[in-house]
């Protein structure tokens, strides 16, 4: 590879690790599996190490992954860490595992032990105690600071509000993982299958989502439980690593009793060949193991990189894998209109989960594996992501198995499929009028990344086959009398999905293109985008050339966005939402004026028939200003289910107005509020 390839490759890397780092850490939806997203980092280190020119401070390589949101996605204030909070290096090779033992016990020269812990699959955090109280939990944020999600850790179980004993410094900090047993998190996703929720894809992810929740209350349901592994140096006197931990335990902090002190390779080797067996039989989710000098002497004297300390690294289990045989393959079509093959296996227990389902990813796919009917093969939930299908037990097929055949056409409205040059998938080119597209679309554009519409799919469902829903527009020309007639719904019901309805119309900018569903424009892309045209006119002007200049927008990007915006159907819909009074520019719009709710303050606390941050939207969009905390400027409180005690003892105090949703329905005067007491149909619409 030359200078100029080798540049080109490494902007691809970095484009594509920040990407999957943000899916990751932020929205808790992976796309890669661990093993994936490990070998593209490895790949992008041997390119800067061959072209260190190119190397350069923002690289993947030298920043931690971050998990900080803005006020916007998750309202949570930001704290520095006392002492940067790093990853860890990590390889899934034995003999690295012993060339890293060997540069330490050549850099220190004198005896010293190992300290070998499990790796825990969760989500970091990082505890501050002062004067024996939990005063502030951090998440990891960007290794610098991090969000406070205090109110959430009081809330999980296994955390100590208060320490016991004695020998505790006056304030220290210590670290581990938050995570969510199987168990917990089995349950979590039936209720949102129940619910018409999009699932988490392992607990790691539901963890993580879950310690970023804005209601305390329901962060406690969801049976999390933290373990802890490490204070840094230099905040209490022990001379090493593990009577560092005992010491923590004494004090009723939750430590992991997994660990092991080991004098040499192969005693390393022997635990870690222990726990890639005994992992299976755990509650809860591990990938690896940590190695890490047990002195702490020799661990300051080793030190950091600027990403990693370089007397720890972690060993990364392979991907579990199971033999099962396929069922059948379905051809699904996506709002895009890529056909997709699923095959349904004999279930199959993976990584804590039964595993029904793997994607066969596309043509090309099934041809490399040659998979026949009815094949066994090797499923595998690499990072314990989506499952998938790695390989064919060939000495277990049956004499005569066929290959399957592609379909030739859409298998939802039949039009011949197309593959255009330089694809990997079929496409069903009837983007117009093909329904499981027109369906697709309309989730998209319901979803909580999106317009946040409390719609889930057996609604659209109904609705699409009434006629009332072709289009995203005809969100906003649905009223109550269409829909309280109709079958499972209540007039409670029709009036909640039209507040938000009502309320979606206060998603920013970004948030509506990526709802719109430009094909290729995910949620970053349609944030880049929105902030450097600032408004859809603009967009829609847009030469390739100018598209072009937005970082990471690349040529099939841009020729996407730039045919989007010549179709004479798109731009009738846009104008259609435009006229329903969508954002379409990133200025925010002044606030309602002679709405009922203006220059009124108004805080809101506990659970409402919608989400908190709907409900706050809903006050703004009638002129209201919201505010997190009760004070003489506040005109009401608004209270819902499991108030905080402490806002209504002070709304109390200074005399302010405590209204309940019922209220506040006839402050606004919507009028399907009028009759609050029927019953919703879950079911149908939740």
């Amino acid at each position: 590879m030359d200078y100029t390839e080798a540049k080109h490759r490494i902007g691809q890397l970095k484009a594509i690790l920040w990407e999957n780092s943000r899916k990751y850490y932020v929205e808790n939806a992976p796309t890669m599996s661990d093993y994936e997203y490990d070998q593209l980092m490895h790949e992008l280190e041997d390119l800067e190490r061959e072209y260190p020119e190119l190397a350069t401070p923002d690289s993947p390589t030298r920043r931690v992954g971050s998990d900080l949101e803005t006020a916007s996605e998750g309202g949570f204030a930001k704290y520095p860490h006392r002492y940067p909070m790093l990853s860890l290096a990590n390889t899934y090779s034995i003999e690295e595992v012993e060339e890293f033992a060997e540069r330490a016990a050549k850099s220190l020269d004198r005896p010293f032990t190992w300290c070998c812990e499990l790796k825990f699959d969760g989500t970091a955090i990082c505890l501050t105690y002062r004067n024996g109280r939990l005063f502030r939990a951090l998440t990891r944020g960007d290794g610098v600071q991090g969000d406070d999600v205090t109110a959430n850790a009081l809330r999980i179980a296994n955390i100590p509000h208060r320490l016991q004993g004695s020998g505790y410094p006056e304030e220290f900090e210590i670290r581990g993982e938050v995570l969510m047993p199987y168990e917990s998190f089995d349950r979590l996703n039936h209720e949102r299958e129940v619910a018409e929720e999009a699932l988490f894809a392992n607990p790691r992810n539901a963890a993580s989502g879950s310690l970023k929740l804005q209601d305390p209350e329901e962060v406690g349901r969801r049976g999390l439980f933290c373990t802890l592994y490490h204070i840094p140096t230099g905040q209490v006197d022990f001379p090493t690593h593990d009577q560092a931990l005992q010491a923590a335990e004494s004090w009723g902090l939750p430590v992991s009793h997994e660990r092991r002190l080991c004098g040499s390779i192969q005693e390393i080797e022997a635990f870690i060949a222990h726990w890639d067996s005994a992992r299976k039989d755990l509650p809860f989710a591990t990938d690896g193991i940590v190695i890490k000098i047990n002195e702490m002497a020799f661990q300051q004297q080793l030190g950091y990189t600027a990403k990693s300390p370089r007397w720890a690294v972690a060993y990364k289990f392979k991907a579990e894998q199971a033999c099962t045989p396929i069922l059948s393959i379905d051809y699904q079509v996506g709002r895009t209109g890529a056909v997709t093959p699923v095959a349904n296996l004999e279930p199959v227990l993976l990584s804590g989960t039964m595993v029904k389902r793997a994607t066969l990813v596309n043509e090309d796919q099934i041809r490399a594996l040659d998979i026949h009917e009815g094949d066994w093969v090797y499923v595998e939930k690499g990072g314990e992501i989506i499952p998938k299908i790695t390989g064919v037990e060939e000495s277990r097929r049956e004499p005569g198995a066929r290959q399957p055949v592609f379909p030739q056409h859409c298998p939802d409205c039949g039009t011949p499929l197309v593959r255009e040059e330089g694809e990997a998938k079929w496409f069903c080119p009837n983007s117009k009028g093909c329904p499981t597209q027109l369906k697709g679309r309309l989730e998209h554009f319901v979803s909580r990344k999106a317009m946040n519409i409390l719609c889930g799919e057996a609604t659209i469902e109904q609705l699409f086959q009434l006629n009332l829903l072709r289009r995203p527009s005809d969100f906003y020309a649905l009223k109550a009398w269409q829909l309280v007639p109709l079958e499972g719904w209540k007039e409670r019901a029709a009036a909640r999905f039209l507040e938000s309805v009502q309320a979606s119309l206060a998603v920013p900018f970004e948030r509506v293109l990526f709802a719109i569903g430009i094909r290729f424009v995910g949620e970053t892309t349609a944030r880049d985008v929105a902030r450097h045209f600032g408004s859809m006119e603009a967009l829609a002007a847009a030469s390739k050339e100018e598209l072009l200049a937005v970082p990471d927008v690349g040529d099939v990007i841009a020729d996407s966005i730039f045919r989007f915006f010549r179709d004479p159907e798109n731009l009738a819909e846009l104008e259609a939402l435009k006229a329903a009074g969508l954002r379409f520019s990133t200025e925010n719009p002044a606030s309602v004026a002679d709405g009922p709710l203006s220059g009124k303050t108004i805080v809101i606390s506990g659970n409402f028939s919608i989400s908190r941050d709907e409900m706050k939207a809903l006050i703004e969009q009638y002129g209201g200003k919201n505010s997190s905390s009760v004070s003489g400027k506040t005109d009401y409180l608004l209270a819902g289910t499991k108030p905080g005690p402490e806002k209504i003892r002070k709304a109390q105090e200074l005399g302010i107005a405590i209204i309940d949703e019922d209220a506040l329905h006839a402050l606004i005067g919507a009028p399907a509020q009028a009759d609050a007491s029927p019953t919703l149909f879950e079911p149908t619409l939740f």
